[in-house]
């Protein structure tokens, strides 16, 4: 990438974070895949189809990083929904502590003006 390629800036960026976003989402509760979508499109820089978000749960779940159950849903077919696994929630953990670590080194660098 070259230093200011700002269309491929924010898809680099979201590349990286992304499945750790999906893992904060399913820190505290289980959820399906279009809430998923939802919840992620609701903040800005974050818009994100299912065509993403699928392949990445499957990798996820492949990683044994989160783990599926299919639950009725009242309003049509039933749900897959995902939850975190304990080596889920530790990777969520380690990526936690790095990105402090590393995006407070980026500020040091970039809001400082240095």
């Amino acid at each position: 990438m070259e230093p200011g390629d700002a269309s491929n800036l924010l898809t680099q960026m979201r590349r990286g974070a992304l499945p750790y976003c999906v893992l904060a989402l399913l820190r505290h509760e289980q959820r399906y895949g279009v809430e998923i979508v939802r919840l992620l499109g609701e903040v800005d820089g974050m818009v994100i189809s299912e065509g993403t978000i699928y392949p990445l749960l499957s990798r996820l779940r492949r990683q044994g990083l989160v783990e599926t159950v299919w639950q009725e849903s009242t309003t049509g077919p039933p749900r897959r929904y995902y939850r975190l696994t304990s080596a889920g929630h530790q990777a969520l953990d380690a990526f936690t502590a790095e990105w402090e670590r590393f995006s407070g080194a980026v500020e040091h660098f970039i809001g400082k003006g240095t």
